[in-house]
């Protein structure tokens, strides 16, 4: 795959305005921030890469992040399922492209290290704070077992959650993004009251977009070449916000508040 350079947003990045108020949004006009968990939260890059090359020993030494991550999409696309379960099947077909061992003993090991994926290094401090202001709910691809894990990786923030198990499709479907709606709105939440927040492009802030929904662009690869793991979009859909970590977007919604 030919590496494309991101074209980055510039920073601070000045939100769209509000359609019908014809004024710039503020973060604060929203209460509900759904959330991409693996990508956005879950650094699962770095837990892909670290697996690959323990369990591949001396033959993935030499192997760039690219080298990795190619066969490994190509791997999940052919098995797709739960992942709490396929990754084992994503790792053997990994490891035959790669010239790796691809024995079960591996396989069982890179599917435990899956549910062990790291957090990146802002995502649990920047939760808390903004768990003070909105509630927070997943909406991740993860299953439940994994999303059980990644959540307590993250301090349990969320006030919600939405993922494949109840939805019985993956994102980038829009009737993921529908479910989601229509749970909040039995909730009482109104569909202008949700910000999505994630990192990915294709999966997230693309469809999501263009359903309507407000959109907080987490570009966790700004200034990197290529998207590393995932998918490349069609076009780069510019968000509402955009923040290149979730720091940062924390530090804006205080930033508001003390205006206010």
């Amino acid at each position: 795959m030919t590496e494309q350079l991101r074209p980055a947003l510039p920073f601070p990045y000045q939100p769209q305005r509000n359609a019908i108020k014809d004024e710039l949004m503020k973060l604060t006009d929203f209460k509900v921030l759904t959330f991409d968990v693996v990508g956005t939260l879950i650094d699962f890059e770095q837990g892909v890469l670290a697996s690959v090359r323990r369990l591949g020993g001396p033959a993935a030494r030499d192997l760039s992040d690219e080298q990795i991550f190619e066969p490994y999409m190509r791997g999940r696309a052919r098995f797709p399922g739960r992942s709490s379960h396929e990754m084992a099947n994503v790792y053997l077909s990994l490891a035959k492209e790669l010239g790796l061992p691809d024995d079960a003993q591996s396989a069982a090991a890179f599917q435990r290290d899956v549910l062990e994926w790291p957090a990146f290094a802002d995502s649990v401090e920047a939760l808390k704070r903004l768990r003070k202001h909105f509630r927070l709910v997943a909406m991740t691809n993860a299953d439940r077992v994994a999303l059980s894990s990644y959540a307590h990786t993250l301090g349990d923030p969320f006030d919600d959650s939405v993922c494949c198990d109840e939805t019985g499709v993956a994102k980038p479907d829009p009737q993921f993004f529908a479910y989601n709606r229509g749970r909040q709105a039995a909730f009482g939440y109104k569909f202008r009251e949700i910000l999505h927040t994630a990192q990915s492009q294709y999966h997230d802030i693309g469809v999501a977009t263009q359903l309507g929904y407000a959109t907080c662009w987490i570009e966790r690869r700004q200034g990197q070449k290529g998207f590393g793991a995932t998918p490349v979009p069609e076009r780069i859909t510019t968000p509402t916000f955009c923040f290149p970590t979730l720091a940062a977007l924390a530090d804006a919604v205080e930033a508001e508040l003390a205006l206010a």
